[in-house]
């Protein structure tokens, strides 16, 4: 696939991607795009591998490896170098709904598994599939595909994340009439309001959800299932119901002063952004959030980095992101070998943003918060951190943080934004079906299947498998489909 030698001839290379000091002074897409040219010498890179690890999608050690969908990467990339876009779209969306979310917001678990990667750097996969995504669209490749003929079932999908619409898109397409159900003013769920627009420009949604809506699919905003409408409802109105409401409880820091304004959850402060943003078409910055303010960051993931990118455009004076866990090597090491996900160090944009502005890195490792301080007013104003280490715990002999006595210390906060994961999916609409729950407060399904505790409710997604990512909560989607349609129809072709 590609050219048999072009891995050795051509180095990687990524679109050009605007300087911090450029992009901090916006909410734009910073990541911009190749020409096409230059994006087939990325596509000669990969190389005849035989075993294509970047495709298969398989557990490894507890982690992915490959893409979830089973893309046919070595296909489009080779159809990428050959300059057949139109070619490589139709390969694409074979396995794929939404291409434009996940080359843009995606880790690229690809990438990490890319044979090419094992000795040099890995195939440039997820700007290889946005390339062929924008090209699709650009040339009217990506028209609306309204089915022939209604099944005269319909099915209620709760949810408008990456899992719900892929759901309702394949769903659809089948021929099945699918009402999507939004608590929100707009479709999207975490990819509108928990991705900031730097990552992933909301217009991006728009224009799906606009195909979506031309190829019959029907959305209903401001209705919160369980407290506007009940699961009886829903069941007597419908002949399927699938749950993708995501695993939306966020994980709390139960300190003293915990109830300090200035105190928000990640998401929250994301999302209140976003649709300050949104509902004044970009024209109203919300820069009283954190203009001037002292930030913490509790989490050092994705959610975390978003954060810091988010606080550094509204004007904070300096911005602190705590993280319990040891700083990962910058390398792999022997316990952790390719194709396992690599679990080492990296810098994100976020980061690289306040090494501009404030002319270090934000993260602080191996600490947590006992107690948060309120000024006279209630409001937060600091927090004593304290420094962990990693202890085993004899009586089940697994490794712990534990704090180290005599490391505390005081840092200002203005600002707290809790980004530290969360606990499953929020009851009231498990409740509302009367499914069960399992240990991890996901709803509990048979294993490797769909169909909840209660008959005729299925569900996907983070409610499903847990906070994960949004190439999985697509292909969950996509696997909630065929089982809810092959629940309607006594069999699937989709």
């Amino acid at each position: 696939m590609g050219k048999a030698t072009g891995f050795l001839e051509y180095e990687r290379k990524c679109g050009p991607v605007r300087t911090p000091e450029k992009r901090t002074m916006d909410f734009g897409e910073f990541h911009g795009q190749m020409s096409l040219e230059e994006q087939r010498l990325q596509g000669a890179r990969c190389m005849d591998c035989g075993i294509p690890f970047c495709q298969a999608g398989c557990m490894i050690a507890g982690m992915a490896s490959g893409c979830p969908l089973h893309n046919l990467v070595p296909e489009i990339n080779d159809l990428v170098y050959h300059g057949n876009f139109g070619q490589a779209y139709v390969r694409l969306e074979k396995t794929h709904c939404f291409p434009e979310f996940t080359s843009r917001v995606c880790p690229a678990l690809c990438e990490a598994a890319c044979t090419c990667g094992l000795h040099t750097a890995p195939v440039s996969t997820r700007e290889n599939e946005k390339a062929v995504i924008e090209y699709a669209f650009a040339h009217g490749l990506v028209s609306p595909r309204i089915p022939a003929v209604r099944s005269g079932k319909q099915v209620a999908v709760i949810g408008s994340g990456p899992a719900g619409l892929a759901c309702a898109m394949q769903l659809n397409r089948r021929g099945h009439q699918v009402v999507v159900y939004e608590r929100q003013d707009r479709a999207g769920g975490l990819l509108r309001y928990g991705i900031p627009n730097m990552k992933l420009e909301k217009s991006v949604i728009d224009r799906r959800i606009r195909l979506m809506e031309q190829e019959g699919v029907q959305f209903v905003y401001n209705v919160d299932v369980g407290r506007d409408i009940t699961g009886g409802q829903l069941l007597e109105q419908y002949d399927r119901v699938v749950l993708c409401c995501g695993a939306s409880c966020p994980r709390d820091i139960n300190v003293p002063g915990r109830d300090g304004a200035g105190i928000y959850f990640a998401v929250d402060f994301l999302s209140r952004v976003t649709k300050t943003l949104l509902d004044s078409q970009f024209e109203r910055v919300p820069f009283e959030l954190a203009k001037g303010k002292h930030v913490l960051v509790i989490g050092g993931g994705d959610t975390g980095n978003d954060c810091v990118g988010t606080v550094i455009r509204l004007g904070a004076e300096s911005v602190v992101q705590l993280e319990m866990m040891p700083e990962p090597p910058k390398e792999r090491q022997e316990g952790n070998p390719w194709p396992e996900w690599p679990r080492v160090a990296k810098t994100d944009y976020g980061q690289e943003e306040a090494i501009f502005r404030y002319g270090r890195d934000p993260r602080v490792y191996q600490t947590t918060v006992e107690e948060f301080y309120k000024d006279e007013k209630g409001n937060v104003r600091g927090a004593r951190v304290v420094k962990l280490q990693s202890v085993k715990d004899p009586d089940t002999g697994r490794m712990t943080m534990v704090p180290i006595p005599g490391s505390e210390e005081e840092i200002p906060a203005d600002v707290v934004l809790i980004a530290a994961g969360f606990l499953g999916c929020e009851s009231y609409v498990a409740d509302t079906f009367g499914a069960v729950c399992n240990e991890r407060r996901n709803l509990k399904t048979a294993p490797d299947a769909y169909g909840t505790t209660v008959e005729r409710v299925f569900t996907a997604g983070d409610m499903h498998r847990g906070q994960s990512l949004v190439v999985w909560a697509i292909a969950e989607g996509r696997e909630a489909a065929r089982a809810v349609d092959e629940s309607l129809m006594g069999y699937t072709n989709l």
